[in-house]
């Protein structure tokens, strides 16, 4: 599964900070978790979700989606 943050981050024209700001999420936790180096909670892309106006669905790529 990928994780779609960074596209839907750029879509928007938010930085990482701005995201950090908005959902209360680290910098870094944000940044590993665009860079696939870890994997989301469920609690996590919902509140990115929302800071960015989105579905949770249009954060990831699936084959089961």
């Amino acid at each position: 599964m990928e994780i779609l943050t960074w596209q839907a981050r750029m879509e928007k024209g938010i930085t990482l900070v701005q995201l950090a700001d908005r959902t209360g999420l680290s910098k870094s936790t944000l940044n590993n978790i665009e860079n696939a180096k870890t994997s989301p909670t469920l609690m996590e892309l919902e509140v990115i979700a929302k800071a960015l106006g989105v579905k949770i669905t249009d954060l990831f790529e699936s084959e089961y989606k």
